[in-house]
């Protein structure tokens, strides 16, 4: 039951992290309206958004990785059960 909560807690960890690193990139580094278009002409390649977008990638990638774990740690677990009781 530990190793649950383990995993739940990883996954909201990661996907907050995602989330706010994305509303970080959208505000500042690509924000809305025509004056926002030039604002991202001018900052997407800087190297701080580099790095926020990059970051966005990587927490993309793992809470990606955490789901699918997840459940093929749930479909595995299912099938020894079933194998076991036969």
């Amino acid at each position: 039951m530990q190793a649950i909560g383990k995993t739940v807690l990883t996954a909201a960890i990661t996907y907050t992290t995602h989330y706010c690193i994305t509303k970080l990139y959208s505000s500042y580094c690509i924000p809305d309206g025509f004056a926002g278009f030039i604002h991202g002409a001018l900052t997407t390649g800087s190297p701080i958004c580099s790095v926020v977008f990059s970051a966005m990638s990587h927490t993309q990638a793992t809470y990606g990785t955490i789901i699918l774990t997840t459940l093929s740690s749930a479909v595995a677990n299912y099938l020894l059960d079933k194998d076991k009781e036969r």
